[in-house]
């Protein structure tokens, strides 16, 4: 079995309160999820408006598959264009 796991780090400088970015880290949990097979919630920085931390798993057989999915995933989030990419750790578990 292999787990791909990680976090995405988002900028909502925008954002003027956390009602405003709680509107956008939804609309982005929505697309994503819809999107692709994936477990995914904002996991830190909730009472910070001024930022948002993703959380998300995707499980498989495929190591390469797996890796493929998040990188599809992310560039996906950044074509979204509703907040600004600053981090993305990743980790390939192969159990």
């Amino acid at each position: 079995m292999v787990i791909g796991t990680g976090t995405v780090t988002l900028n909502t400088d925008h954002c003027r309160s956390l009602k405003e970015k709680r509107k956008i880290t939804k609309s982005i949990l929505a697309r994503v999820k819809n999107t692709y097979n994936v477990s995914i919630a904002e996991v830190d920085l909730n009472d910070v408006h001024s930022r948002a931390t993703i959380g998300f798993a995707f499980a498989g057989n495929d190591r390469r598959k797996i890796n493929s999915k998040i990188d599809k995933m992310i560039e996906f989030i950044e074509n979204l264009s509703l907040a600004e990419i600053i981090d993305a750790q990743v980790e390939i578990l192969i159990l």
